[in-house]
């Protein structure tokens, strides 16, 4: 299982520098099971809307983005429910302050761990650093 962040769909659903790469490894990730949390849904809208706010992206443009990222969560991306601990846990990893953990990076982290994922694919740097040190394998575009 593949634990895929926002910051993947936000990149593969709008024009970001790195949506090419996304888009292949996208089509070649099609035997893969892609897993993410329920936790994706908010945060993928309130990246829709700050990108709309700052003019980034039209109207629009959201409404097509929020299109195709519903048609990939209904067709491609299972998204999991998140249980109680699994919010516990993710307090946990931002108490310690040395790793610069957002409390969202830290709950994908802590649901990609709950959920048993080998490994997860995100553009965020310390999200990356920090599943390591969680030793889950990180795909990096």
């Amino acid at each position: 299982m593949l634990y895929v962040d926002t910051s993947i769909l936000v990149g593969f659903c709008t024009q970001e520098g790195k949506s090419l790469a996304i888009h292949k490894w996208y089509d070649n990730s099609k035997d893969a099971k892609l897993i993410s949390s329920t936790w994706t849904f908010t945060e993928f809208t309130s990246a829709l809307s700050i990108k709309e706010r700052t003019g980034q992206i039209t109207p629009k443009e959201s409404k097509s983005a929020w299109k195709l990222f519903e048609a990939i969560c209904t067709n491609d991306i299972e998204l999991l429910p998140i249980e109680n601990k699994v919010f516990y846990s993710a307090g946990l990893l931002v108490l310690d302050s040395k790793f610069k953990l957002r409390s969202g990076d830290a709950l994908h982290l802590a649901a990609a761990k709950f959920l048993k994922a080998k490994s997860i694919i995100t553009l965020d740097k310390v999200l990356e650093k920090n599943a390591s040190r969680l030793k889950i394998k990180t795909i990096v575009i």
